[in-house]
Protein backbone atom coordinates (compact mmCIF):
# COMPACT_ATOMS: atom_id res chain seq x y z
CA UNK A 1 0.00 0.00 0.00
CA UNK A 2 2.88 2.37 0.88
CA UNK A 3 4.67 1.63 -2.36
CA UNK A 4 1.54 2.36 -4.39
CA UNK A 5 1.00 5.62 -2.50
CA UNK A 6 4.56 6.58 -3.29
CA UNK A 7 3.97 5.93 -6.98
CA UNK A 8 0.84 8.10 -7.05
CA UNK A 9 2.62 10.94 -5.30
CA UNK A 10 5.49 10.71 -7.78
CA UNK A 11 3.03 10.91 -10.67
CA UNK A 12 1.45 13.99 -9.15
CA UNK A 13 4.78 15.67 -8.69
CA UNK A 14 5.90 15.16 -12.25
CA UNK A 15 2.80 16.14 -14.19
CA UNK A 16 4.24 19.38 -15.63
CA UNK A 17 7.40 19.46 -17.74
CA UNK A 18 8.80 22.04 -20.12
CA UNK A 19 8.27 19.70 -23.08
CA UNK A 20 4.74 18.55 -22.21
CA UNK A 21 2.71 19.54 -25.28
CA UNK A 22 -0.62 19.20 -23.50
CA UNK A 23 0.02 21.89 -20.92
CA UNK A 24 -0.70 25.56 -21.51
CA UNK A 25 1.95 28.23 -21.99
CA UNK A 26 0.54 30.16 -19.04
CA UNK A 27 0.79 27.14 -16.76
CA UNK A 28 4.34 26.44 -17.84
CA UNK A 29 5.33 30.06 -17.15
CA UNK A 30 3.79 30.18 -13.69
CA UNK A 31 4.46 26.61 -12.61
CA UNK A 32 7.83 25.73 -14.14
CA UNK A 33 9.93 26.94 -11.23
CA UNK A 34 7.67 25.21 -8.71
CA UNK A 35 7.90 21.89 -10.55
CA UNK A 36 11.68 22.10 -10.86
CA UNK A 37 11.93 22.47 -7.11
CA UNK A 38 9.56 19.54 -6.60
CA UNK A 39 11.56 17.35 -9.03
CA UNK A 40 14.71 17.98 -7.00
CA UNK A 41 13.15 16.91 -3.69
CA UNK A 42 10.71 14.23 -4.87
CA UNK A 43 12.83 11.32 -3.52
CA UNK A 44 12.59 12.72 -0.01
CA UNK A 45 8.87 13.58 -0.26
CA UNK A 46 7.74 10.25 -1.71
CA UNK A 47 9.99 7.96 0.26
CA UNK A 48 11.52 6.40 -2.86
CA UNK A 49 14.80 4.55 -2.26
CA UNK A 50 17.88 6.00 -3.95
CA UNK A 51 21.46 4.78 -4.38
CA UNK A 52 22.63 8.36 -3.86
CA UNK A 53 22.80 10.42 -0.70
CA UNK A 54 20.20 13.23 -0.56
CA UNK A 55 22.91 15.81 -1.30
CA UNK A 56 24.30 13.81 -4.23
CA UNK A 57 20.79 13.22 -5.52
CA UNK A 58 20.04 16.92 -5.47
CA UNK A 59 23.35 17.73 -7.16
CA UNK A 60 22.87 15.28 -10.03
CA UNK A 61 19.24 16.30 -10.56
CA UNK A 62 20.24 19.97 -10.48
CA UNK A 63 22.90 19.22 -13.10
CA UNK A 64 20.29 17.56 -15.28
CA UNK A 65 18.04 20.62 -14.93
CA UNK A 66 20.96 22.83 -15.91
CA UNK A 67 21.38 20.75 -19.07
CA UNK A 68 17.66 21.23 -19.82
CA UNK A 69 18.07 24.99 -19.53
CA UNK A 70 20.87 24.98 -22.11
CA UNK A 71 18.96 22.93 -24.70
CA UNK A 72 19.28 24.48 -28.15
CA UNK A 73 16.18 26.59 -28.78
CA UNK A 74 16.43 26.50 -32.57
CA UNK A 75 12.78 27.32 -33.40
CA UNK A 76 12.56 31.11 -33.74
CA UNK A 77 9.36 33.20 -33.86
CA UNK A 78 9.32 35.55 -36.85
CA UNK A 79 7.09 38.06 -35.00
CA UNK A 80 9.17 38.55 -31.84
CA UNK A 81 12.37 37.29 -30.19
CA UNK A 82 10.80 34.15 -28.68
CA UNK A 83 12.73 30.90 -29.23
CA UNK A 84 11.47 27.37 -28.58
CA UNK A 85 13.12 23.99 -28.17
CA UNK A 86 10.33 22.23 -30.10
CA UNK A 87 8.25 23.13 -33.11
CA UNK A 88 5.09 22.26 -31.15
CA UNK A 89 5.88 24.93 -28.55
CA UNK A 90 6.59 27.44 -31.32
CA UNK A 91 3.20 26.69 -32.92
CA UNK A 92 1.48 27.32 -29.59
CA UNK A 93 3.42 30.56 -29.09
CA UNK A 94 2.47 31.86 -32.55
CA UNK A 95 -1.18 31.77 -31.52
CA UNK A 96 -0.46 34.70 -29.20
CA UNK A 97 0.14 36.75 -32.37
CA UNK A 98 -2.55 35.29 -34.64
CA UNK A 99 -5.29 35.00 -32.01
CA UNK A 100 -6.05 31.44 -33.20
CA UNK A 101 -7.91 29.35 -30.62
CA UNK A 102 -8.33 25.81 -32.03
CA UNK A 103 -9.52 24.13 -28.82
CA UNK A 104 -13.31 24.60 -28.57
CA UNK A 105 -15.58 23.82 -25.63
CA UNK A 106 -18.51 21.62 -26.73
CA UNK A 107 -20.78 23.05 -24.01
CA UNK A 108 -20.35 26.81 -24.56
CA UNK A 109 -18.57 29.28 -26.84
CA UNK A 110 -15.24 29.22 -24.98
CA UNK A 111 -12.13 28.58 -27.09
CA UNK A 112 -8.47 28.33 -26.10
CA UNK A 113 -5.03 28.42 -27.66
CA UNK A 114 -3.87 25.37 -25.67
CA UNK A 115 -5.51 22.09 -24.69
CA UNK A 116 -4.47 22.60 -21.06
CA UNK A 117 -6.49 25.82 -20.89
CA UNK A 118 -9.53 24.02 -22.30
CA UNK A 119 -9.12 21.22 -19.77
CA UNK A 120 -9.11 23.76 -16.95
CA UNK A 121 -12.16 25.50 -18.40
CA UNK A 122 -14.13 22.25 -18.53
CA UNK A 123 -14.02 22.16 -14.73
CA UNK A 124 -16.45 25.10 -14.83
CA UNK A 125 -19.01 22.74 -16.32
CA UNK A 126 -18.19 19.64 -14.24
CA UNK A 127 -17.62 21.55 -10.99
CA UNK A 128 -14.79 19.18 -10.08
CA UNK A 129 -12.24 21.18 -8.04
CA UNK A 130 -10.46 18.75 -5.72
CA UNK A 131 -7.78 21.11 -4.35
CA UNK A 132 -9.09 23.19 -1.42
CA UNK A 133 -7.47 25.98 0.61
CA UNK A 134 -7.79 25.35 4.34
CA UNK A 135 -7.70 29.08 5.12
CA UNK A 136 -10.48 30.52 2.97
CA UNK A 137 -12.17 27.63 1.13
CA UNK A 138 -10.76 28.53 -2.30
CA UNK A 139 -11.05 25.55 -4.66
CA UNK A 140 -9.21 24.76 -7.87
CA UNK A 141 -8.72 22.00 -10.40
CA UNK A 142 -4.91 22.07 -10.15
CA UNK A 143 -2.45 21.62 -7.35
CA UNK A 144 -0.02 24.20 -8.75
CA UNK A 145 -2.83 26.80 -8.66
CA UNK A 146 -3.45 26.00 -4.99
CA UNK A 147 0.26 26.35 -4.26
CA UNK A 148 0.25 29.79 -5.90
CA UNK A 149 -2.94 30.77 -4.04
CA UNK A 150 -1.43 29.85 -0.66
CA UNK A 151 1.15 32.61 -1.13
CA UNK A 152 -1.67 35.11 -0.58
CA UNK A 153 -1.94 33.78 2.97
CA UNK A 154 1.76 33.20 3.66
CA UNK A 155 3.04 36.35 1.95
CA UNK A 156 5.82 34.29 0.35
CA UNK A 157 7.47 35.91 -2.68
CA UNK A 158 10.10 33.44 -3.88
CA UNK A 159 10.89 35.10 -7.22
CA UNK A 160 13.54 37.80 -6.67
CA UNK A 161 14.64 40.43 -9.16
CA UNK A 162 18.43 40.41 -9.51
CA UNK A 163 18.47 44.07 -10.59
CA UNK A 164 16.48 45.66 -7.76
CA UNK A 165 14.95 44.77 -4.38
CA UNK A 166 11.53 43.69 -5.62
CA UNK A 167 10.27 40.13 -5.28
CA UNK A 168 7.13 38.40 -6.51
CA UNK A 169 4.81 35.55 -5.65
CA UNK A 170 4.64 34.33 -9.26
CA UNK A 171 7.31 33.83 -11.88
CA UNK A 172 5.17 35.39 -14.60
CA UNK A 173 5.02 38.59 -12.52
CA UNK A 174 8.81 38.61 -12.23
CA UNK A 175 9.16 38.06 -15.97
CA UNK A 176 6.94 41.07 -16.67
CA UNK A 177 8.86 43.16 -14.15
CA UNK A 178 12.22 42.30 -15.74
CA UNK A 179 10.98 43.80 -18.99
CA UNK A 180 10.79 47.18 -17.24
CA UNK A 181 14.58 46.98 -16.78
CA UNK A 182 15.28 45.89 -20.35
CA UNK A 183 12.67 48.15 -21.95
CA UNK A 184 11.64 45.24 -24.17
CA UNK A 185 8.00 45.06 -25.34
CA UNK A 186 7.78 41.75 -27.22
CA UNK A 187 4.01 41.65 -27.82
CA UNK A 188 3.12 43.63 -30.95
CA UNK A 189 -0.30 44.43 -32.40
CA UNK A 190 -0.45 43.43 -36.05
CA UNK A 191 -2.95 46.15 -36.92
CA UNK A 192 -1.34 49.21 -35.34
CA UNK A 193 1.96 50.16 -33.68
CA UNK A 194 0.91 49.27 -30.14
CA UNK A 195 3.48 47.22 -28.21
CA UNK A 196 3.35 45.86 -24.66
CA UNK A 197 5.26 43.77 -22.13
CA UNK A 198 2.14 41.77 -21.29
CA UNK A 199 0.33 39.26 -23.52
CA UNK A 200 -2.94 39.85 -21.66
CA UNK A 201 -2.76 43.60 -22.33
CA UNK A 202 -2.34 42.77 -26.02
CA UNK A 203 -5.43 40.56 -25.93
CA UNK A 204 -7.40 43.39 -24.34
CA UNK A 205 -6.04 45.86 -26.88
CA UNK A 206 -7.09 43.67 -29.81
CA UNK A 207 -10.75 44.18 -28.86
CA UNK A 208 -10.43 47.71 -30.22
CA UNK A 209 -9.85 46.30 -33.70
CA UNK A 210 -12.43 43.52 -33.44
CA UNK A 211 -15.97 44.89 -33.84
CA UNK A 212 -17.68 41.51 -34.28
CA UNK A 213 -20.71 41.11 -32.01
CA UNK A 214 -22.42 37.96 -33.22
CA UNK A 215 -24.85 37.52 -30.32
CA UNK A 216 -28.00 39.50 -31.20
CA UNK A 217 -30.91 40.35 -28.95
CA UNK A 218 -34.22 39.33 -30.59
CA UNK A 219 -36.12 42.10 -28.78
CA UNK A 220 -33.97 45.16 -29.54
CA UNK A 221 -30.90 46.21 -31.53
CA UNK A 222 -28.43 45.18 -28.81
CA UNK A 223 -25.59 42.82 -29.77
CA UNK A 224 -22.67 41.40 -27.81
CA UNK A 225 -19.33 39.75 -28.40
CA UNK A 226 -19.99 37.12 -25.72
CA UNK A 227 -23.06 34.99 -25.03
CA UNK A 228 -22.87 35.61 -21.28
CA UNK A 229 -23.11 39.36 -21.90
CA UNK A 230 -26.22 38.86 -24.03
CA UNK A 231 -27.77 36.63 -21.33
CA UNK A 232 -27.31 39.40 -18.77
CA UNK A 233 -28.83 41.93 -21.17
CA UNK A 234 -31.93 39.77 -21.67
CA UNK A 235 -32.83 40.24 -17.99
CA UNK A 236 -33.56 43.89 -18.81
CA UNK A 237 -36.46 42.72 -20.95
CA UNK A 238 -37.76 40.06 -18.54
CA UNK A 239 -37.14 42.11 -15.37
CA UNK A 240 -36.21 38.90 -13.57
CA UNK A 241 -33.85 39.35 -10.58
CA UNK A 242 -33.79 36.04 -8.70
CA UNK A 243 -30.67 36.70 -6.57
CA UNK A 244 -31.38 38.67 -3.37
CA UNK A 245 -29.04 40.05 -0.69
CA UNK A 246 -30.17 39.01 2.80
CA UNK A 247 -28.52 42.06 4.35
CA UNK A 248 -30.07 44.95 2.42
CA UNK A 249 -32.55 43.52 -0.09
CA UNK A 250 -30.42 44.23 -3.17
CA UNK A 251 -31.64 42.16 -6.14
CA UNK A 252 -29.78 41.16 -9.30
CA UNK A 253 -30.24 38.83 -12.26
CA UNK A 254 -26.69 37.43 -11.88
CA UNK A 255 -25.27 35.22 -9.17
CA UNK A 256 -21.81 36.71 -9.78
CA UNK A 257 -23.20 40.23 -9.21
CA UNK A 258 -24.64 39.12 -5.88
CA UNK A 259 -21.30 37.60 -4.90
CA UNK A 260 -19.54 40.89 -5.67
CA UNK A 261 -22.24 42.86 -3.83
CA UNK A 262 -21.90 40.74 -0.67
CA UNK A 263 -18.27 41.86 -0.37
CA UNK A 264 -19.57 45.33 0.51
CA UNK A 265 -21.05 43.82 3.67
CA UNK A 266 -18.27 41.34 4.47
CA UNK A 267 -15.34 43.59 3.55
CA UNK A 268 -13.65 40.63 1.82
CA UNK A 269 -11.09 41.72 -0.79
CA UNK A 270 -9.80 38.52 -2.43
CA UNK A 271 -7.83 40.16 -5.25
CA UNK A 272 -4.32 40.98 -3.97
CA UNK A 273 -1.58 43.00 -5.65
CA UNK A 274 1.71 41.08 -5.60
CA UNK A 275 3.74 44.29 -5.71
CA UNK A 276 2.22 46.22 -2.78
CA UNK A 277 -0.38 45.84 -0.02
CA UNK A 278 -3.36 46.82 -2.18
CA UNK A 279 -6.32 44.46 -2.32
CA UNK A 280 -9.68 44.75 -4.08
CA UNK A 281 -13.15 43.28 -3.88
CA UNK A 282 -13.37 43.00 -7.68
CA UNK A 283 -10.88 41.78 -10.27
CA UNK A 284 -11.31 44.75 -12.61
CA UNK A 285 -10.33 47.09 -9.74
CA UNK A 286 -7.09 45.14 -9.32
CA UNK A 287 -6.41 45.42 -13.07
CA UNK A 288 -6.84 49.20 -12.87
CA UNK A 289 -4.53 49.33 -9.87
CA UNK A 290 -1.82 47.25 -11.58
CA UNK A 291 -1.54 49.92 -14.27
CA UNK A 292 0.01 52.17 -11.61
CA UNK A 293 2.92 49.74 -11.44
CA UNK A 294 3.21 48.89 -15.14
CA UNK A 295 2.08 52.17 -16.70
CA UNK A 296 0.28 50.16 -19.38
CA UNK A 297 -2.74 51.82 -21.05
CA UNK A 298 -3.64 49.57 -24.00
CA UNK A 299 -6.97 51.20 -24.87
CA UNK A 300 -6.45 54.25 -27.06
CA UNK A 301 -9.00 56.74 -28.38
CA UNK A 302 -8.77 57.14 -32.15
CA UNK A 303 -10.04 60.73 -32.04
CA UNK A 304 -7.86 62.25 -29.34
CA UNK A 305 -4.85 61.33 -27.19
CA UNK A 306 -6.86 59.72 -24.39
CA UNK A 307 -5.52 56.36 -23.13
CA UNK A 308 -6.77 54.01 -20.45
CA UNK A 309 -6.17 50.54 -19.06
CA UNK A 310 -9.91 49.75 -18.85
CA UNK A 311 -11.98 49.03 -21.97
CA UNK A 312 -15.20 50.27 -20.36
CA UNK A 313 -13.51 53.59 -19.59
CA UNK A 314 -12.68 54.01 -23.28
CA UNK A 315 -16.28 53.18 -24.21
CA UNK A 316 -17.50 55.86 -21.81
CA UNK A 317 -14.92 58.36 -23.09
CA UNK A 318 -15.99 57.87 -26.72
CA UNK A 319 -19.42 59.33 -25.89
CA UNK A 320 -17.71 62.70 -25.50
CA UNK A 321 -17.02 62.68 -29.23
CA UNK A 322 -20.56 61.67 -30.27
CA UNK A 323 -22.22 64.62 -28.51
CA UNK A 324 -25.21 62.43 -27.55
CA UNK A 325 -26.57 63.19 -24.07
CA UNK A 326 -29.37 60.70 -23.36
CA UNK A 327 -29.63 61.17 -19.59
CA UNK A 328 -31.35 64.30 -18.24
CA UNK A 329 -32.02 65.55 -14.70
CA UNK A 330 -35.72 66.26 -14.10
CA UNK A 331 -34.89 68.89 -11.47
CA UNK A 332 -32.60 71.27 -13.35
CA UNK A 333 -32.27 70.05 -16.93
CA UNK A 334 -28.65 68.85 -16.56
CA UNK A 335 -27.82 66.40 -19.36
CA UNK A 336 -25.07 63.80 -19.62
CA UNK A 337 -24.00 60.90 -21.79
CA UNK A 338 -23.56 58.64 -18.76
CA UNK A 339 -26.15 57.08 -16.46
CA UNK A 340 -23.58 56.98 -13.66
CA UNK A 341 -22.93 60.72 -13.97
CA UNK A 342 -26.64 61.44 -13.67
CA UNK A 343 -26.84 59.26 -10.54
CA UNK A 344 -23.99 61.23 -8.95
CA UNK A 345 -25.50 64.56 -10.09
CA UNK A 346 -28.86 63.76 -8.46
CA UNK A 347 -27.11 63.71 -5.08
CA UNK A 348 -26.71 67.48 -5.38
CA UNK A 349 -30.53 67.66 -5.16
CA UNK A 350 -31.16 64.86 -2.65
CA UNK A 351 -28.17 65.57 -0.40
CA UNK A 352 -27.31 61.86 -0.23
CA UNK A 353 -23.67 61.24 0.74
CA UNK A 354 -23.11 57.47 0.72
CA UNK A 355 -19.32 57.51 1.16
CA UNK A 356 -18.46 57.69 4.88
CA UNK A 357 -15.07 58.25 6.50
CA UNK A 358 -14.24 55.59 9.08
CA UNK A 359 -12.11 57.98 11.16
CA UNK A 360 -14.37 61.05 11.47
CA UNK A 361 -17.86 62.28 10.61
CA UNK A 362 -17.01 63.29 7.05
CA UNK A 363 -19.17 61.90 4.25
CA UNK A 364 -19.16 62.55 0.52
CA UNK A 365 -21.39 62.24 -2.52
CA UNK A 366 -18.46 60.94 -4.60
CA UNK A 367 -15.91 58.26 -3.79
CA UNK A 368 -13.13 60.41 -5.26
CA UNK A 369 -13.92 63.11 -2.69
CA UNK A 370 -13.69 60.57 0.13
CA UNK A 371 -10.36 59.30 -1.23
CA UNK A 372 -8.98 62.84 -1.20
CA UNK A 373 -10.31 63.39 2.32
CA UNK A 374 -8.60 60.21 3.60
CA UNK A 375 -5.24 61.72 2.65
CA UNK A 376 -5.81 64.32 5.41
CA UNK A 377 -5.71 61.48 7.94
CA UNK A 378 -2.79 59.53 6.48
CA UNK A 379 -0.75 62.60 5.40
CA UNK A 380 0.50 60.50 2.51
CA UNK A 381 1.65 62.30 -0.63
CA UNK A 382 2.88 59.50 -2.90
CA UNK A 383 2.89 61.50 -6.16
CA UNK A 384 6.07 63.53 -6.64
CA UNK A 385 7.24 65.81 -9.45
CA UNK A 386 10.67 64.81 -10.78
CA UNK A 387 11.40 68.37 -11.88
CA UNK A 388 10.94 70.35 -8.68
CA UNK A 389 10.08 67.91 -5.88
CA UNK A 390 6.43 68.97 -5.55
CA UNK A 391 4.40 66.25 -3.77
CA UNK A 392 0.67 65.63 -3.65
CA UNK A 393 -1.85 63.08 -2.46
CA UNK A 394 -3.59 62.99 -5.85
CA UNK A 395 -2.35 61.83 -9.23
CA UNK A 396 -4.64 64.33 -10.99
CA UNK A 397 -3.00 67.20 -9.07
CA UNK A 398 0.43 66.02 -10.20
CA UNK A 399 -0.77 65.82 -13.82
CA UNK A 400 -2.02 69.41 -13.64
CA UNK A 401 1.20 70.51 -11.95
CA UNK A 402 3.38 68.97 -14.67
CA UNK A 403 1.79 71.28 -17.25
CA UNK A 404 3.71 74.12 -15.60
CA UNK A 405 6.94 72.43 -16.68
CA UNK A 406 5.86 71.06 -20.07
CA UNK A 407 3.59 73.90 -21.20
CA UNK A 408 1.42 71.25 -22.85
CA UNK A 409 -2.10 72.31 -23.82
CA UNK A 410 -4.04 69.07 -23.95
CA UNK A 411 -7.54 70.55 -24.15
CA UNK A 412 -8.23 71.42 -27.80
CA UNK A 413 -11.22 73.10 -29.38
CA UNK A 414 -12.76 71.05 -32.19
CA UNK A 415 -14.09 74.17 -33.92
CA UNK A 416 -10.94 76.30 -34.11
CA UNK A 417 -7.22 76.22 -33.25
CA UNK A 418 -7.67 77.20 -29.60
CA UNK A 419 -6.06 74.96 -26.95
CA UNK A 420 -5.77 75.25 -23.18
CA UNK A 421 -3.90 73.82 -20.22
CA UNK A 422 -7.11 73.34 -18.21
CA UNK A 423 -10.52 71.97 -19.13
CA UNK A 424 -12.20 74.96 -17.46
CA UNK A 425 -10.52 77.33 -19.92
CA UNK A 426 -11.70 75.18 -22.85
CA UNK A 427 -15.27 75.12 -21.49
CA UNK A 428 -15.24 78.92 -21.21
CA UNK A 429 -13.96 79.16 -24.78
CA UNK A 430 -16.57 76.74 -26.18
CA UNK A 431 -19.31 78.92 -24.71
CA UNK A 432 -18.22 81.64 -27.16
CA UNK A 433 -19.01 79.32 -30.08
CA UNK A 434 -22.42 78.29 -28.75
CA UNK A 435 -23.44 81.88 -27.97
Amino acid sequence: MDERSGEVAMDDLSTVHAGDETRSIDELDTGRQLNKEEDITCEEKCGVESDLSPVQGRTEQTDRLAVKRTVDRRFLCTECDYRAATNANLIKHKRTHTGEKPYKCDQCDYAATCKGSLDRHMANHTGNKPYICGHCGYRTTERCRLTQHMRKHTGEKPYKCDQCDLSYAHKVSLDRHLLTHSGEKPFLCGQCEYRTTNRFYLSDHMRIHSSEKRYKCDQCDYSAAQKGTLDRHMHRHTGEKPYICGECGFRTPDKSSLTRHMRRHSGVKPYKCDQCDYSAAQKFALYRHMAKHTGEKPFICGKCEYKTNVLSSLTIHMKKHTGVYNFMCGECGYRTAYRRSLTVHMRTHTGVKPYKCGQCDYSAAKKANLDRHMATHTREKPFMCGECGYRTARKSDLSRHMIKHTGEKTYKCDQCDFSATKKKYLDDHLAKHTS
